[in-house]
């Protein structure tokens, strides 16, 4: 039957460090107390410790029995630039920064599960904890991309990594996932419309980079509209649209500007499409001013890829997820999801799963990347339970086999 761990006296444990890790936030590369925090505990169960990949990164190894087989875990452990708005005694006391992703919450499960294994390795094999900085920079110098160019599975070999995030809205003991492509890449594109100030009432003497830069923005969506096949799933956001002084019509001062900047997002599910959008975009954005006797300068910067489930760890984790919680309460065949995630590089080093599990749902509920957001205490022996079961069923022990653990 599927059952919940007893974490005993463990629980507080890990509610208090959740809230010491939410009340202290660091941001991408900067998460020292944190990585601190962790190496602290982690060697404190009796683990090895490696520290430095990605810069802040942490990864305790533990083994047990006498098999080679190895995998990995993986926890980030960053915060965002968000000034927090919760009141509770476990705030942020880092203004402006704040766990609003629950990242404080993902740290605490893994650690549990390092805990628990410790003391209970029932398994054969090495598991390698890995606790990522950087997860939220949204650009390819992000610490999962940063940890596997540094050597994360040169110096941890393993045949499989796994993930997890919480997400609210799912309610609490609840599991989803799916194989295949489950979150989407995201490229961000910038535009600068380039002409020279003029008075409004002899703008017809030079290009208007306000209108010129705007039509290149409905060329975009009308390419999203016309120029891919509708099947494929494509989110195309406009960000940011900057243009003109403050000063401007002021005491009878009227200036129109001499540039005007623009930012945006794509997501996607299919690389073709992501290799769609690099090429055209920059090419349309320098037709249109050009066409309007104006210059523009374009950049398209990649990100994250797409995250891709490979089928046989998906398996793996839905029986771990149920083992927990129970097959009805584990989405094996979710939709994707339009957001995206750095566990996407790991993915593309070694085969793995990301899952889902549920934040609660309801009334209160809100969403990630919002200042009023708090993950929930409630979710970690679930989260704890999971982990430990992954590992139990990736690293089964031996029958008859003696059951002695290490750190090396």
């Amino acid at each position: 039957m599927p059952a919940i761990l007893d974490l005993g006296d463990m629980q507080g444990d890990l509610v208090a460090w959740r809230r010491d890790i939410h009340a202290h936030p660091e941001t991408a590369f900067e998460e020292t107390r944190t990585s601190d925090f962790v190496a602290q505990r982690l060697e404190s169960f009796g683990l090895e410790v490696d520290r430095g990949l990605g810069g802040t990164g942490v990864v305790g190894t533990l083994k047990a029995g006498t098999s080679n087989a190895a995998i990995a875990l993986r926890a980030d452990m960053d915060a965002l630039f968000i000034h927090e708005a919760n009141e509770f005694s476990y705030r942020s006391t880092n203004d402006g920064k704040m766990h609003a992703c629950g990242h404080d919450g993902h740290t605490t499960m893994l650690l549990g599960a390092a805990r628990y294994l410790s003391q209970k390795p029932e398994f054969d094999g090495a598991v390698h904890f890995v606790f990522q900085p950087a997860e939220e920079t949204g650009d390819e110098e992000c610490g999962g991309n940063r940890m596997v160019r540094e050597g994360l599975f040169d110096k941890f070999p393993v045949s499989a990594v796994f993930g997890m995030h919480n997400f609210p809205g799912l309610p609490l003991g609840h599991f989803a996932v799916r194989s295949g492509p489950m979150l989407a890449s995201i490229d961000t594109f910038e535009f600068k419309v380039l002409s020279e100030h003029n008075h409004p009432a002899t703008q017809y003497t030079s290009p208007d980079p306000i209108v010129i830069a705007g039509r290149i923005v409905e060329a975009f969506h009308g390419f999203k509209a016309r120029g891919v096949n509708p099947a494929e799933p494509v989110v195309l956001s406009i960000t940011q649209f900057q243009a003109g002084d403050p000063i401007n019509d002021r005491q009878g001062v009227h200036i129109t500007p001499d540039h005007a900047y623009v930012r945006g997002t794509v997501y996607t599910l299919n690389d073709a499409v992501r290799d769609l959008f690099d090429e055209r975009l920059g090419a349309m954005a320098h037709g249109i001013a050009a066409a309007n006797n104006a210059t523009c300068e374009f950049q398209y910067q990649r990100g994250y890829p797409v995250l891709v489930n490979t089928s046989d760890e998906k398996q793996r984790a839905v029986a771990a997820a149920g083992a927990v919680v129970g097959g009805a309460a584990v989405d094996g065949d979710m939709q994707p999801i339009m957001g995206a995630e750095d566990f996407a590089f790991m993915l593309k080093g070694r085969p793995g799963c990301y899952i889902l599990i549920g934040n609660g749902a309801g009334e209160g509920t809100c969403h990630v990347h919002n200042p009023n957001y708090d993950f929930n205490d409630e979710a970690i022996p679930f989260g704890v339970s999971y982990w430990v079961n992954l590992v139990q069923m990736s690293l089964p022990e031996q029958p008859g086999g003696g059951r002695q653990s290490s750190s090396s």
